[in-house]
């Protein structure tokens, strides 16, 4: 059979909730540990409090991020394919772990200004020497919300690099969408993508009945 868009895990309807409450503990941990961090004192008690509300920062954090991460993964795998929903998971993940490291140094007092101007530093060295990485990265999640295919289409992709090509979509991920084509499976990168002329030449639910080639299902 050809390309078919696949059902992806079941819905966890637990999730959004697990992941709200955790949420709702992680902030209140910070706005705690904060506060608490104002006063100025060495006492043992005042670390004690200190280092607790860290502890439930990172431990309710995880889990929202975790339980996020993995809802969004199911949203977008059973409405768009696996890749897409395994995109959204990755980038929802690292922007969590980002966003806990930061709140751990808040808490602990830790100056924020310095963070980030290292933080901005680090960003653009990395940003200049990962530049067509990160192109392909925001292309993906560009094609992700446009959606000008989907997994098991079969469409026309106009390039002034790639030229006139008929495939089917077999996959998409962070940095390549992994098509079959004439010749053979070929990735293309997000950003040529992006930049090309995309057209439907079958419906979708016409691939779920015909081989890639055409040929007809036995």
């Amino acid at each position: 059979m050809g390309p078919t868009r696949l059902g992806g895990p079941p819905p966890r309807r637990h999730e959004p909730i697990t992941a709200a409450v955790a949420g709702l503990i992680a902030v209140a941990a910070v706005v705690g540990g904060f506060e608490f961090g104002r006063f100025n004192t060495a006492s043992s008690y005042h670390h004690f409090v200190q280092w607790a509300a860290v502890i439930v920062l990172i431990g309710a954090g995880s889990i929202a991020i975790r339980s996020t991460a993995s809802s969004l993964n199911g949203l977008f795998t059973r409405r768009a394919n696996p890749g897409t929903g395994g995109a959204v998971r990755l980038v929802v993940t690292g922007t969590g772990i980002l966003a806990v490291i930061f709140a751990v140094f808040a808490v602990l007092g830790v100056s924020l200004q310095h963070l980030l101007i290292g933080a901005g530093l680090t960003g653009v060295i990395l940003g200049i020497a990962a530049q067509q990485s990160l192109s392909n990265v925001f292309a993906s999640v560009v094609l992700l919300f446009a959606r000008p295919f989907a997994v098991g289409d079969h469409i026309r992709i106009r390039s002034g690099t790639l030229g006139v090509l008929d495939v089917w979509v077999l996959g998409s991920g962070l940095t390549y969408v992994t098509v079959l084509t004439d010749d053979g499976v070929l990735k293309v990168p997000n950003s040529v993508l992006l930049a090309s002329g995309i057209g439907h030449l079958r419906s979708p639910a016409s691939t779920a009945t015909e081989h890639p080639t055409g040929e007809e299902t036995a």
